[in-house]
């Protein structure tokens, strides 16, 4: 159950992510550099919950 509760916990932040992203990009004034990390960021949750899920099966 521990992993499947680190696999909520990192989907529930690749989900927060998105949705500063999504937030920053509104703004008029987005700062790409912040942007770009924070895509960077979410790709490492998502290749880490693949991996994780994988694991599980």
């Amino acid at each position: 159950m521990a992993l499947q509760g680190h696999i909520n916990h990192l989907s529930n932040q690749h989900k927060k992510i998105q949705d500063i992203i999504e937030h920053e990009m509104a703004n008029p004034d987005w700062d790409e550099i912040r942007v770009v990390a924070l895509k960077k960021q979410k790709l490492r949750i998502k290749d880490e919950l693949e991996r994780l899920r994988n694991a599980v099966n």
